[in-house]
């Protein structure tokens, strides 16, 4: 089975990487390295897919976040709930899909699946990687602004299917949670729908992670920094 590496050295050199299915959630304060940690996380390597929904920028905006982080953006997808509410007439493209705002679960699970079928039958970057089934990172960003549309219960089950999905086709799925918007309950509840959870905090302005759910990787925090895509552990 497939191993998705994360470039962060304590878990790579304890694990190999995350297993194929696995569904991880960064639950993180606002004005954090959450969203930057989320993009290193679902940059996709040589031979990899990726597929961000946006709830929070523009396709245009997504492609150059992965471009800075040194990924190959013709094997990049971007589902954009933002740029239909003001470009109603936008198309969408192989790598651009758009839905017309985040409440339309409908249409980002069709745009989703979609784009996984172009990439299982390789029309989606028109280049084969020589992997089968074709490894996929898929990321939320974010969980968050989903639930300023919906309710709980309603997104809940959005969650689980597309965490589903993500294990019937071995991808690697990151969903980004502020902890500071909601209450206990419905961030246990989202919990449950993940594998691993990376929480994040600010001190000082210095961010630190923990890594909750790895046999064989503490739970101590780690001060970290993101340069060009890449997670950079203090010593």
């Amino acid at each position: 089975m497939y191993s998705y590496k994360t470039g962060i050295p304590q878990i790579d050199q304890a694990t190999g990487g995350f297993d194929a299915g696995t569904n991880l959630l960064i639950l993180a304060p606002s004005l954090s390295y959450a969203e930057a940690l989320a993009y290193s996380l679902i940059r996709p390597l040589p031979g990899e897919y990726a597929i961000m929904l946006s709830t929070n920028e523009r396709a245009s905006e997504v492609i150059d976040q992965f471009k800075s982080a040194g990924a190959d953006k013709q094997f990049v997808g971007v589902i954009d709930a933002i740029t239909k509410s003001s470009t109603p007439a936008v198309s969408d493209t192989e790598r651009f899909m758009f839905v017309t705002n985040p409440t339309d679960l409908t249409g980002i699970g069709i745009k989703f699946s979609h784009m996984v079928e172009m990439i299982f039958d390789g029309t989606f970057s028109g280049k084969e990687t020589g992997l089968f089934p074709p490894p996929i990172r898929f990321c939320i960003n974010s969980v968050s602004t989903l639930l300023m549309y919906r309710k709980l219960e309603v997104l809940y089950q959005f969650l689980h299917v597309m965490t589903a999905k993500l294990k019937k086709v071995e991808g690697f799925g990151v969903y980004i949670l502020n902890c500071e918007a909601f209450d206990e309950k419905t961030v246990s509840l989202i919990k449950q729908l993940m594998t691993i959870v990376i929480e994040v905090k600010v001190e000082r302005s210095d961010n630190y992670f923990r890594v909750m759910g790895i046999r064989g990787v503490n739970a101590d925090w780690h001060k970290f920094t993101i340069s060009k895509g890449q997670v950079v552990l203090a010593l």
